[in-house]
């Protein structure tokens, strides 16, 4: 999935990936009184934060600590989703897979992280943030070495749906631990980060599987997530949970000691206190959410999200990231030459993540979306058009070329302005239950496409594959100009005060 962790951001930066535990930071945000709606990119101190002396030595080197955390997650989430595409080529000569087989064995790793995600808030509360982190890395290092290892077809699609549940539970804690556990004046960046760790990861899969193509060890392309998945494991156990689950078991004094490790002592209590409101806070949107889905202008709201949430998914961004060396060995590429010429794609994932993190803010968002997908209608219009041309080298590299100009269009514009908006727009007293939907729906049309995408490229060609992407691109574009809000700018309940006003008017 595009970076299906991209983290929803919301008070002081705190950023959180779908799921129920969402509305924790929006009701941080409100307890704050005004926080702004585009902190996703960075991070200035807290209303309820002032500014205070940088932290000691000590604490420098336990933020140091949960940056590796960030790392190794969102760098375990990307390379998990990634390294299949190199590793397919010759797990079809291995297993002597039909399209539908590769279509199931790539889509089982989704259908297990939508599962996942939907588990994953649900047991950081109860195990806490931590300790389900722990789970999480000990599946990540038992299913990459169950899937490296897999003697059959039915062995392997079993491997990677349980490796899913734990890519899926992942995408909701690591933003989720990050968002709780970091001191206000780095969390926007590091959850930022981890959002960079995802595509960087991703990238780190398709470079791996170039270095190990000439061998054809596909095994190894799969079992080395295993090693990070250690790291991250072990790392853990010198990590305490953060202090907003101590504070809600009642370990007040755990919460302080966690707390004074990042922040100056005389802020501890303020913080405290802090925490304490937002819990009030979140706790009375809990008990209102499904009433208030009952509003028409609230499900108007909830639509448009699992719209955008759609959007993002059916317009094929995954299709490029699981099979471009196939689509690339369709042109006439030799394998090995089609797996490393799909690093490509990985740093212009790279490149335009961080690009659309920095205009993000200053663009806007819905300038952002409707940019993205017009580059990205003619990019796949360009793309499905080049298959008509005769196989030759340069007709392949002119395909990668398009599929990179295409990825640019879509990681910089449509990815970012999504997850952004999914996390702005939704009111307080259903944002965990709106934003758990949207991802919820957004695995679920993710894994319908990686099922769907090699079958249909056998049955019907690149060409028309593609062109049909394209259609869902213009559909998309009307849907995005006629629906998606613009937040940028916005302290969150102002905003909700806006789209409660114009959704009204327009079913006036």
């Amino acid at each position: 999935m595009a970076a299906p962790s991209r983290s929803a951001t919301s008070a002081d930066g705190a950023g959180e990936t779908g799921g129920p535990d969402a509305a924790r930071s929006a009701a941080e945000g409100s307890a704050n009184v005004r926080t702004s709606a585009s902190a996703v990119h960075a991070s200035p101190p807290s209303s309820s934060a002032p500014s205070s002396p940088a932290p000691g030595r000590n604490a420098q080197h336990f933020v140091l600590a949960i940056a590796a955390i960030a790392a190794l997650g969102g760098a375990l989430f990307g390379y998990d989703t990634g390294v299949v595409s190199g590793a397919l080529p010759y797990m079809e000569q291995h297993f002597g897979l039909t399209s539908l087989g590769e279509g199931v064995i790539t889509s089982a790793l989704l259908i297990g992280a939508a599962f996942g995600s939907l588990a994953g808030g649900r047991m950081s509360d109860l195990l806490g943030r931590r300790n389900s982190l722990l789970w999480a890395g000990a599946v990540f290092i038992g299913g990459a070495l169950a899937v490296a290892l897999a003697p059959t077809v039915a062995f392997m699609v079993v491997a990677r749906f349980a490796l899913g549940l734990a890519v899926g539970s992942a995408s909701v804690i690591t933003p989720l631990y990050l968002s709780e556990i970091a001191p206000p004046h780095i969390r926007g960046r590091l959850v930022s980060f981890n959002s960079l760790m995802i595509v960087s990861g991703q990238l780190l899969a398709y470079v791996i599987n170039a270095v190990l193509a000439r061998w054809e060890a596909w095994r190894w392309m799969l079992g080395l997530a295993a090693l990070p998945a250690v790291a991250l494991f072990v790392g853990l156990f010198f990590l305490p949970d953060t202090p907003r689950w101590y504070i809600s078991k009642g370990r007040t004094e755990q919460a302080a000691h966690v707390l004074r490790r990042t922040l100056p002592a005389e802020e501890v209590d303020g913080e405290l206190s802090r925490i304490n409101q937002a819990r009030a806070l979140e706790a009375e949107a809990q008990r209102g959410a499904w009433q208030e889905l009952r509003t028409p202008w609230v499900r108007r709201i909830l639509l448009i999200g699992v719209g955008l949430a759609i959007v993002q998914q059916i317009t094929g961004v995954n299709a490029v990231i699981y099979f471009a060396p196939k689509i690339l060995h369709s042109t006439g590429l030799g394998t090995n030459a089609a797996i490393t010429a799909t690093i490509a794609v990985g740093a212009i994932s790279v490149i335009a993540t961080a690009i659309g993190m920095s205009l993000i803010d200053k663009v806007g968002r819905r300038p952002m979306l409707l940019t993205g997908l017009s580059g990205m209608t003619v990019s796949l219009a360009l793309l499905g058009a080049s298959f008509h041309l005769p196989k030759s080298t340069g007709v392949s590299y002119l395909v990668l070329a398009l599929m990179v100009l295409y990825m640019g269009f879509m990681q910089a514009t449509l990815n970012t302005g999504v997850w952004l908006l999914l996390a702005e727009m939704f009111p307080l007293k259903v944002r965990g239950l709106a934003m758990g939907a949207a991802v919820f729906v957004m695995w679920l049309v993710n894994f319908t496409v990686a099922l769907a995408f090699p079958v249909l490229l056998d049955a019907a060609g690149a060409s028309v594959t593609f062109w049909v992407f394209g259609l869902m691109c213009v559909l998309s574009l009307l849907f995005c100009k006629r629906y998606a809000p613009e937040t940028k700018g916005m302290a969150l309940e102002d905003l909700e005060h806006e789209l409660r006003k114009t959704t009204a008017e327009a079913e006036a």
